[in-house]
Parts: C-alpha cells; structure tokens; sequence
C-alpha cells in the first residue's frame, strides 16, 4: 500500500484555508486509500523565536482539530513529532549528507533569515537546516507521497535528492519519494480584475462541491455572493465544531490517541533509521549487538 505523510505546524492557529485545502482531503481521501500518517510537526516550530507554552497549547489544538476533522485512528497514525525520536536521530544523519550550499539556496531561508534580520534578531542555526529535518520526517517512514503546496515542493525535492545521495554512498537505505502531490485547491481564487469576488467564488467552490467559473454565472450582486458563501462555510464546519467540543471535553482521548499514534509512528520509524546508522559507519548500541549488527 502506498504510504503518506503529512505534517502541520503549530505556529498559528489554523484556518479555513488549512481545512479546505489540506484537512479536508486528508480525512476524505488520504487516509482511505493509503497508509497515512499526520504528524503535528512541532519540533519545526522551534526554528524561530516563539513561546514554550504557546508551542505546547497550539500543538494539542492541531491534534485536537485534525481529528475534529475526521481523521480516524483506526485509520491512520496521528502523533507528534518530537514523540518520536527517530526523527532527530535521522535528521543529523542526513545533515551529514546535506551540504551547506544546497540549505541556503532554501527559498524560504532565505525569505525567514530576511524577516528575522529586519526584527533585529539573529537567525538560528535550525532555520538553515530544518529542510534536513522534514527530509528526515519523510525519510524515516518509507514514504511514497507527501501532500503539500507549491511552497514546500522544493523541501520534498531535497529530500529525493538526500536518499538518491544516501543511497549511492552507504547502501539502498531509503525509498525515495514520488513526485509531490497537490493538498487540494487553493483557497484563494488568483484572478486579476475582482479578487474579492474570485476569492469568495472559490471560497464557494471549495465548500459546495462546484467550480468558480460555473458559480460566476449564478450571482447578479456581491451581497448575495457573500451571503451564500458565509452560510455555506458556517455549514462544512458545523460538524467540526461540534466534534471539536466533543474531543475538548475528553482530553483523554486526544493524549491516548497521541500516545498510541507516536507507539506505531517509532515502530514505522525505527528500522529504517536503525539501518541508516549501521549503513553510515555508526556502531550498534551493547544492546543490539547479535540482533542487528
């Protein structure tokens, strides 16, 4: 069966964009027809200054919302990623693979180097190298797809590049991603002329199952327009707030399914990374000596 991971950052709250584009599919469509993992990434959020406890409360809220959603635990895998430990172990692994011109040729780098510099902070090492990190997120599961937009295509490629690279030096160790495949439908409808009408069209769109171009037609005045896409959007996310209240009311269920989701996220994880690190030269722990050597 083909495997597919998908990672969401707890660095804001998320938005009707992230439901519609990304969480959506992901509980339609991905976790039916693969093996699936969601992992709140939140070792990534600590790339840039931020608040501890606000890391910690946005990243409950993320799991908290991708199973408000309708993604299943006996369907897929939903945990952190600083649960898992085969995460840090193989992103060193593959930083010692990476080279210092391929991290800041990094696009977004660059762009969030920028941004930190004009705040008058000074840029953390792990903003250069956290592109080796979510590598190592792919890496480690055998991954096959990795949903994600256009921002990120550039990420994914440098994780093919890093397992082609692995590979021909140390051993046939990795699977190598497919080509990346889009999220969903972009929220916002980039079309020149009236983008508030485009945008509310696509918002329109997106929630009732139509196209923009097919719904222009329909409305002879912009309230109208605005009226029916607000009740639509009311009506997509009844269901999910009402599970969020639920799920808010139990936060048992929410850690259990944290709990058991990093417990088969290592065991995936696990030997992949276990024979990264014999490939690469690094001897076996006292432990594993006879069983994996």
């Amino acid at each position: 069966m083909t495997r597919v991971f998908s990672g969401i950052k707890p660095t804001g709250h998320l938005t009707l964009g992230n439901y519609l584009g990304a969480m959506r599919r992901w509980a339609d469509v991905d976790q039916h027809r693969a093996d699936a993992l969601f992992c709140i990434v939140d070792l990534h959020a600590l790339t840039v200054e931020h608040d501890p406890a606000r890391v910690r409360r946005l990243s409950r809220q993320a799991a908290t919302l991708l199973l408000a959603s309708g993604l299943d635990p006996a369907l897929c895998t939903v945990f952190v990623q600083s649960h898992v430990d085969e995460h840090a172990r193989l992103s060193y692994l593959l930083e010692c693979v990476a080279t210092d011109g391929e991290m800041r040729r990094m696009i977004q780098y660059k762009e969030k180097a920028g941004r930190e510099r004009e705040r008058g902070g000074g840029v953390r090492l792990s903003l250069l190298t956290y592109p080796v990190l979510m590598a190592a997120d792919i890496l480690a599961y055998g991954t096959d797809e990795v949903p994600v937009g256009d921002d990120q295509t550039q990420h994914v490629e440098l994780a093919r590049d890093l397992a082609v690279r692995f590979n021909q030096r140390y051993g046939s160790t990795f699977v190598v991603p497919r080509a990346v495949t889009d999220s969903g439908r972009e929220v916002v409808y980039g079309k020149e002329g009236r983008p508030g009408v485009a945008n509310l069209l696509e918002i329109l769109a997106a929630c009732t199952g139509g196209n923009p171009s097919g719904l222009s037609g329909v409305y002879e005045s912009y309230g109208a327009l605005k009226k029916d896409t607000a009740e639509a959007v009311v009506e997509v996310l009844r269901p999910v707030q009402e599970r969020h209240r639920e799920l808010c009311a139990d936060p048992g269920y929410v850690e259990g399914v944290l709990r058991d989701g990093a417990e088969r996220a290592r065991a995936m994880a696990r030997p992949t990374v276990d024979a990264a690190y014999r490939a690469i030269g690094l001897l076996p722990a006292a432990a594993d000596i006879g069983v994996t050597a």
